[in-house]
């Protein structure tokens, strides 16, 4: 018996499916985030089709199903258990849409039936899902077919990193995402945007992803004392620091959905510092928000107008409805930059922050919508 979902057929594949397989994984993103070939040449459709297939339905350890449209039989993708472990009674379910057919619920609808089939036809006891962190319209299919997600898995390929959720028989298929999970996934799952910073008398800036040709003056920023004064950056800071932060950290956050690194630049391009907006683990609806600017470029108010665009793409986009900013009780200058930024100090949090060590007192502030 094979999985049935609405409006869909989910069949064995057949030689005459080859040539629009072959053409759905010219798809970018069904490269990127799959596991098919780069470039995808005929001969791969064919050898999956005809042999990868069929070899996985005659031992057992795989059950690959053609997605089609029920009325017409056109191919719309692919979804079915490419691992399949019967002593532990676990699979792995896998899917892909063509580009033609997305935004139609059939990767969602397909999974479902998968799922269902993978229960009660194989008798399994888990169904697992996995996707390379920053596929955040894999996670959405698998969020809206009832999977929780567990956690992270480390890859072993370029230290790439994966998320990882699972469905049991007793659980619900059909789960209503939040709006906003779903805003936010759309956000996250495109390449992180730039920023208009200004303009104001004397500066008009861009917030853009850092990149290595602000390695330098990163480090040269990080080693000043009052930086050192007043954040976590290592100390002493060496450029391998900067560069993983500039070069994993940063993307790693942005692929993740926890938050956005930005580098301040000037009107020529050039970094002036660093703001970030963390997305509490807790509260959805609540971010914090945390900066630094290199000593020649303070009290020129990149600071400040930095701080004010970061929050107002926070609250239109994000769709958050308080910012939070600390610092250590002394830190006049970013309390500074806080207030002209408008938030209201709101007190004093004792034994706040760690600092390197040592528990330290925090002024807080807010900034509301």
């Amino acid at each position: 018996m094979q999985p049935k979902a609405e409006g869909l057929h989910l069949r064995h594949w057949r030689a005459d499916d080859i040539d629009t397989v072959y053409r759905a994984c010219q798809d970018p993103a069904i490269q990127r985030w799959t596991g098919v070939p780069s470039p995808y040449l005929p001969e791969h459709a064919r050898e999956y089709v005809t042999a990868v297939a069929p070899a996985g339905w005659q031992d057992g350890t795989s059950a690959h199903f053609a997605v089609t449209d029920a009325q017409t039989d056109e191919l719309l993708g692919s979804c079915g258990l490419p691992s399949i472990d019967r002593v532990r009674r676990s699979a792995e379910v896998g899917y892909w849409v063509a580009p033609w057919a997305r935004g139609r619920g059939v990767a969602t609808r397909a999974t479902r039936a998968v799922s269902r089939w993978a229960f009660d036809e194989l008798g399994m006891k888990r169904v697992i899902w996995q996707a390379e962190i920053g596929n955040h319209a894999s996670r959405l299919v698998a969020r809206r077919a009832g999977f929780r997600i567990e956690g992270y898995l480390r890859l072993a390929d370029a230290g790439q990193e994966a998320w990882v959720g699972s469905l049991l028989p007793g659980d619900p298929t059909e789960v209503d995402v939040p709006e906003l999970e779903e805003q936010r996934a759309a956000i996250f799952g495109a390449p992180q945007p730039r920023l208009r910073c200004g303009p104001q008398p004397r500066l008009d800036g861009i917030l853009r992803a850092p990149d290595e040709r602000d390695i330098d003056a990163m480090v040269a920023a990080c080693r000043d004392p009052e930086t050192v004064r007043w954040t976590t950056v290592p100390n002493p800071y060496e450029r391998r620091h900067a560069e993983d932060f500039a070069l994993r950290v940063t993307a790693a956050k942005w692929a993740r959905g926890d938050g956005v690194v930005y580098a301040i630049t000037d009107p020529h391009d050039a970094w002036v510092g660093s703001i970030d907006l963390s997305l509490a683990p807790t509260d959805p609806y609540a971010g914090e928000v945390g900066f630094l600017v290199a000593p020649e470029s303070r009290g020129r108010g990149y600071a400040v107008a930095a701080l004010r665009a970061l929050a107002e793409w926070g609250f239109d986009e994000l769709g958050l409805a308080r910012i939070v900013w600390k610092a250590h009780v002394g830190n006049v200058a970013s309390r500074r930059v806080a207030e002209k930024a408008g938030f209201t100090i709101e007190g004093t949090l004792r034994g706040d922050l760690n600092h390197r060590g040592e528990r330290k007192d925090a002024w807080v502030g807010g900034l509301t919508r």
